[in-house]
Order: structure tokens, then C-alpha cells, then sequence
């Protein structure tokens, strides 16, 4: 389980990957990370590949704000991402089908 959200973002992310569920997708997620562990990453899903790089990408097509700590939680199961976005912990702007997808071929807490 990551405690860190670069362990979370170089590790983690990579064993969560769903190939297989991602056939076709072709996408790029940008994480803007607030609180203690402030930092941002984005994540370039493509020809069934996942690749995670840390700072700012000129053009993503969904960008997800979140607290370091809440997603560290959601990466381990402690906290529902659905009810975390429900509650305003999670901020998504762009194109909201992405954020739905993902559930689909990131497997995390498990």
C-alpha cells in the first residue's frame, strides 16, 4: 500500500493498471495534488500502456484535483472515490467520461 503519492504515482499506479480493460483508450489524466504531499503528476494511458510522469502536461483531457492524503486513501481502499467526489473531495474538470473510465482499468485497494 503507498503512503506516498510518489510511491503511489511510480509504483502503485503501474501494479492498478488493467491493460487489458484499457484496449482503445487513449488519454491523458493530470492530478494537481494538494495538502502535505503537494505535487503534480499526470498519467498518459495509451496503446494499452500506462505512463506516469511528474509536473504539468500542456493538454490534458481530464484534470483531477484532490488532497494528497484523500487519494493516498482511495489508492488503499480507506476511502470510496464515487463518495469522495460526491462530498467534494475529489475535483474533476474536462472531460468527465475519463474519470469515469478509469474505474474501469485502474484497480486500486485490492
Amino acid at each position: 500500500m503507498p503512503t506516498t503519492v510518489r510511491e503511489l504515482m511510480t509504483e502503485t499506479i503501474k501494479t492498478a493498471f488493467q491493460p487489458e480493460k484499457a484496449k482503445g483508450v487513449d488519454t491523458i489524466v493530470q492530478f494537481i495534488f494538494t495538502g502535505a504531499q503537494a505535487s503534480n503528476w499526470y498519467v498518459v494511458v495509451k496503446d494499452q500502456k500506462c505512463e506516469s510522469t511528474e509536473g504539468l502536461h500542456p493538454a490534458p483531457k481530464m484534470t483531477m484535483t484532490v488532497d494528497s492524503e484523500d487519494y493516498i486513501k482511495i489508492s488503499n481502499g480507506e476511502l470510496d472515490a464515487t463518495m469522495a467526489f460526491m462530498k467534494g473531495k475529489v475535483k474533476v474538470s474536462g472531460d468527465m467520461g475519463v474519470a469515469l473510465g478509469m474505474g474501469k482499468y485502474f484497480v486500486f485497494g485490492k
